[in-house]
C-alpha cells in the first residue's frame, strides 16, 4: 500500500502501538494526547512523526480515536467539520454500541466514512512506555461498518490494518461485538480482580504456580477504563455475571453439602464444555 497520511488521537498503550505499528510501514504519523509529557514523548522517540491539529486533520487519509469511549465520541464531534470526505475513521475501544452510534451519525452529518474498530490484542499494562510495534502480530481486528456500508473502504481499512501484523479480520455488528466480549474479555477481568481479593491471597507464596498466575493476570487494569467499558456494556456484562454467579453458587452448594456425586456431575460438565469448544475451534482453524 502507498504511503498515506495517519492521524491517531491518544497514545497510550493501543494508540502509541498503532502508531509504531504503521510509522514501520513507511506512513505518515500524526499524534495527538491530552497529556502534553506524552506528546513530547512521542516526538522524541519518533513514535510519531509530528503532532495531530485541527489544521493538518484534512491531510490524514485515516484517522483512528484510541481513547475511552466517552472521549472518542466528544473527539470525533470536535474533529467531524475538519475531516475529509474521502477519509476513513475508526476507533480502538472496548465498547461497540456506545461509540458507533453516534459515531456513524457524524460520519453521515460530514460526508466520512466512520467504521468501528477493537483490536483483540493488549497488555495489563498501559501507557505508552509499554508501546510494542508488535503488539498486533497475529491477532485478530474487528470491525464494526454501518448498515450497507462501502465494502471497498471495509477492504481498503482491512488492507491497511493487516500490515500492522493483524493475521484476521472480522466483521460483525456492535450488538454481537458488545455480547461476545461482556464473556471473552470484561468477564474474566471481574473475575480476575474479585478473586484477588480473598484474604488469603497475602499468604499465597510458595504455595501457587500457573493456575493463579493465569487467573490473576489481568487483576493488574485500569480501573478508570474498566469502569467505562464496564458501565456502557452493563446489559450484556450483567448477564455473564448473572450465569457465573449461579454456576458459583451450584458448585459451593455442593461442597457444602459434601455432595460428592452432584460436584463430580459439575466438573464433568465443564470440563466436556471446554473440550467440545476446543474441539469445535480446532476444526474451524
Amino acid at each position: 500500500m502507498e504511503s498515506k497520511t495517519i492521524g491517531v488521537v491518544g497514545l497510550g498503550l493501543m494508540g502509541a502501538s498503532l502508531c509504531k505499528a504503521l510509522g514501520a510501514q513507511g506512513h505518515r504519523i500524526l499524534g495527538r494526547d491530552t497529556d502534553e509529557h506524552v506528546q513530547k514523548y512521542a516526538l522524541l522517540t519518533e513514535t510519531i512523526q509530528g503532532e495531530l491539529t485541527e489544521d493538518n486533520i484534512p491531510e490524514c487519509d485515516y484517522l483512528f480515536l484510541a481513547t475511552y469511549p466517552g472521549a472518542a465520541v466528544e473527539t470525533l464531534k470536535q474533529l467531524a467539520p475538519k475531516i475529509r470526505k474521502d477519509a476513513v475513521v475508526s476507533d480502538l475501544c472496548g465498547v461497540k454500541q456506545a461509540v458507533c452510534e453516534p459515531c456513524f451519525a457524524l460520519a453521515e452529518e460530514y460526508g466520512f466514512t466512520f467504521i468501528g474498530g477493537h483490536p483483540m490484542a493488549g497488555k495489563q499494562f498501559s501507557g505508552i512506555k509499554y508501546a510494542d510495534g508488535n503488539l498486533f502480530q497475529n491477532a485478530t481486528m474487528i470491525l464494526v461498518p454501518r448498515k450497507r456500508e462501502d465494502l471497498f473502504l471495509v477492504s481498503r481499512l482491512s488492507e491497511l490494518l493487516r500490515e500492522t501484523g493483524f493475521k484476521s479480520v472480522t466483521v460483525t455488528t456492535a450488538e454481537k461485538h458488545d455480547e461476545m466480549i461482556a464473556f471473552t474479555s470484561q468477564l474474566a477481568h471481574v473475575v480476575s480482580n474479585a478473586y484477588i481479593k480473598s484474604p488469603t491471597a497475602a499468604e499465597h507464596l510458595s504455595f501457587s504456580a500457573g493456575s493463579y498466575r493465569d487467573l490473576t493476570r489481568v487483576a493488574k487494569l485500569n480501573e478508570t477504563m474498566w469502569t467505562e467499558l464496564f458501565l456502557d456494556n452493563a446489559e450484556h456484562l450483567g448477564f455473564e455475571l448473572d450465569c457465573l454467579i449461579k454456576s458459583l453458587q451450584e458448585y459451593r452448594d455442593a461442597i457444602a453439602a459434601g455432595d460428592a456425586e452432584t460436584l463430580k456431575k459439575l466438573l464433568k460438565e465443564g470440563r466436556e464444555r471446554k473440550e467440545a469448544i476446543d474441539t469445535e475451534w480446532q476444526d474451524k482453524k
